[in-house]
């Protein structure tokens, strides 16, 4: 039996990506550097969080989420997406989304600054 523990994303600036999705989803935090991490990232090159090729997203509970350095851009549709549940389009919007379709029956597929796409499943309208 396997269990999900990491959802990986791979990417062109993971910092910037990692708090996308932190501020996107409900409980999620970009997870903090200890000074042994920050050391570490110095020893490799790097000044600091902003320039991490490897960055954690995490929550009390759920999957982790991992934002990976790689020098491509995102070419074609994904081939694994997130489905969200949630109303509040325009909040991911101004976070950088980009709607991308509104299809009927409440599903609304989206893209993040980096154009991974995901879906947004809304509740239908209270009667």
């Amino acid at each position: 039996m396997a269990r999900l523990r990491d959802v990986v994303f791979d990417c062109r600036h993971p910092a910037s990506l990692a708090r996308f999705w932190a501020a996107a989803l409900d409980g999620y935090e970009v997870a903090p550097y200890a000074e042994e991490e920050l050391d570490r990232l110095r020893s490799l090159g790097f000044s600091g969080p902003e320039e991490d090729p490897s960055v954690l997203v995490e929550a009390a509970s759920g999957p982790r989420l991992f934002f990976n350095l790689v020098p491509e851009s995102k070419v074609v549709k994904n081939r694994v997406h997130l489905d969200l549940t949630g109303d509040d389009i325009e909040r991911l919007v101004a976070l950088g989304a980009r709607v991308l379709a509104h299809p009927e029956d409440g599903l609304v597929v989206l893209a993040d600054p980096e154009g991974n796409e995901f879906c947004l499943v809304t509740p239908p309208p209270s009667p």
